[in-house]
């Protein structure tokens, strides 16, 4: 399903600020992005915006951040703050689930979570040392709510994330978070799996368009961009445009250096 109908840039581009990012060529004199499909895929070159544009996107949908920081207090992101609060987004229907995810943050959010683990642990503890005098009704009432966030983590996580290879833990985590009718912004997916692995993160795009969540995308990918029915917007254009996946300098150049390797490593 398509929740996310369009993003439309406020001002034109003569008026907006000056700087990163808005002087990125691919966004400068963008007016909109209309989204036509349930899932919606940037690409480019590194540094075209593609990965700015989806941060910016996440920030204005107000999706949690799945990841080391929260993206609106993320201090890093301070420039990408500024597009978003540009940014107008027309929806069909305003989901209240997904989130989004940078794949280099990953492991700052298992490390989340073990560290959320642990301090559950220890309240644990510190709840039978303040109740060791008083009655085991009134200590388990105490301790009832902190196993119940405990059993809850368990039973979704497992012995934590970060138990888990890192590829394996990513594949883990999005089993166990896919939620019907949700949204996902995630930059660069593909980063911590193999080929072999990137055939199932397919799979399981595939269980998410078919409960009617929306995906938002950015990759460099070939085996990603060739999902099918994806809407590939490119940003090594100005303005942004849609691509065929047989067009795209990803797609021909990889084609091309796997067919002779030797054409392009003798040029070392």
């Amino acid at each position: 399903m398509i929740h996310l109908r369009r993003a439309t840039f406020r001002g034109t581009s003569e008026v907006r600020p000056r700087g990163f990012p808005f002087d990125l060529p691919a966004l400068r004199d963008v007016e909109a992005v209309d989204f036509r499909a349930p899932v919606t895929i940037f690409v480019g070159e590194n540094g075209s915006g593609k990965s700015t544009l989806l941060e910016a996107l996440a920030i204005a949908a107000k999706a949690i951040t799945a990841g080391s920081a929260e993206a609106t207090t993320d201090p890093t992101l301070g420039g990408v703050r500024a597009l978003a609060n540009g940014l107008r987004l027309t929806w069909a229907k305003r989901p209240g689930r997904g989130f989004y995810l940078r794949a280099e943050d990953f492991f700052g959010y298992a490390k989340r979570l073990d560290t959320m683990r642990a301090d559950l642990e220890a309240e644990l503890g510190r709840i039978d040392v303040d109740y060791a005098d008083r009655e085991p009704y009134a200590r388990n009432l105490a301790r009832t709510p902190v196993l119940k966030e405990l059993g809850a983590l368990r039973q979704r996580y497992g012995d934590g994330l970060d138990t888990r290879s890192h590829g394996e833990a990513f594949l883990h985590f999005f089993a166990e978070r896919l939620v019907p009718g949700g949204i996902y912004f995630l930059d660069e997916p593909e980063a911590p799996l193999s080929p072999a692995r990137q055939l199932s993160f397919l799979s399981l795009l595939k269980e998410m368009e078919a409960s009617d969540s929306q995906v938002v995308m950015a990759t460099h990918s070939p085996i990603l961009l060739a999902y099918p029915g994806a809407d590939i917007v490119g940003f090594d254009t100005t303005p942004l445009a849609r691509v065929r996946y047989e067009d795209l300098e990803h797609v021909t150049l990889t084609r091309d250096f796997l067919r002779d390797p030797e054409a392009y490593l003798r040029h070392l």
